[in-house]
């Protein structure tokens, strides 16, 4: 059975607010025709390995392109993200009434603390599940707050928080990327010293590819994964080599111009 992606065309995606490092130089900058042909080509090279359901775009609301974002799926339940920034909140309503419409469940996350004050959570953007485990790892620090671990136990039993240090990277996906043979691809310097040390304990030496700020900067971790397929914006010929090496195909498919959002190939689709 194919895997089941969600996407947004980029109808009116654009750079217009700055709530990342990535915007702060790219403010009106968007080449809005070569987004469109770059989303294009990613949907079709994703196309040959999976079914893509979509979702309509909305107007003034320039990051609902980045779909991993709306939230984390599991089977038939889907628990919504809670935006840490304004710009991004109104996005809400609309992911949560696609997946109401197509029959999902909400398990919405809140403070059993503060109820009226649900928790930041950025949905697939800080939570990875690594499938061979049944184990959810979540990143923290910039857009998800680590009390969401406590909130999605009965979910998610088996979580492992992971401290992201460097704005460049402020969601887990953009800089950690779980292989479906057991290994990781991560760029080191993005974690803090505890949370390096946390993925050095759970993946042994030779499963772990560290790559090298060039490949980060490029969001090399920022990989669609289907089967043995990466489906990447950018990967130098010698990590593509490597990933060769392991039984993997790079497939290179450039979103350059998403990438002046802070988004990469993985960050414009979530995992149905």
């Amino acid at each position: 059975m194919k895997p089941r992606f969600l996407m947004c065309p980029p109808d009116y995606f654009g750079v217009e607010y700055n709530i990342n490092p990535w915007m702060t130089d790219n403010l009106g900058r968007v080449d809005h025709a070569h987004a469109k042909n770059q989303w294009r080509n990613l949907f079709d090279t994703l196309s040959k390995h999976a079914k893509i359901e979509l979702l309509e775009p909305q107007p003034r609301l320039p990051d609902m392109v980045f779909t991993a974002n709306a939230g984390l799926v599991k089977e038939n339940t889907f628990i919504p993200s809670r935006f840490q920034y304004p710009e991004r909140q109104p996005e809400e309503i609309h992911f949560r009434h696609w997946f109401s419409s197509k029959g999902y469940d909400l398990a919405d996350l809140a403070d059993p603390e503060n109820l009226s004050e649900p928790v930041s959570f950025e949905g697939e953007g800080d939570a990875l599940l690594q499938h061979n485990k049944n184990l959810l790892w979540m990143g923290y620090g910039f857009r998800t707050n680590p009390q969401t671990r406590d909130l999605i136990t009965d979910l998610f039993p088996q979580c492992i928080t992971l401290q992201l240090v460097d704005p460049r990277f402020y969601h887990l996906d953009t800089c950690f990327c779980l292989l479906p043979g057991g290994q990781v691809m991560y760029y080191p310097p993005a974690f803090s010293q505890e949370s390096h040390q946390i993925i050095e304990d759970n993946f042994a030496i030779e499963d772990r590819l560290e790559i090298d700020e060039e490949n980060a900067l490029y969001f090399t971790c920022n990989a669609v994964v289907i089967e043995n397929n990466l489906i990447l914006n950018h990967a130098s010929p010698a990590l593509i080599s490597q990933l060769a090496s392991l039984g993997y195909k790079a497939i290179l498919t450039p979103v350059d111009e998403f990438l002046k959002a802070g988004g990469g190939t993985k960050c414009l689709v979530l995992c149905l």
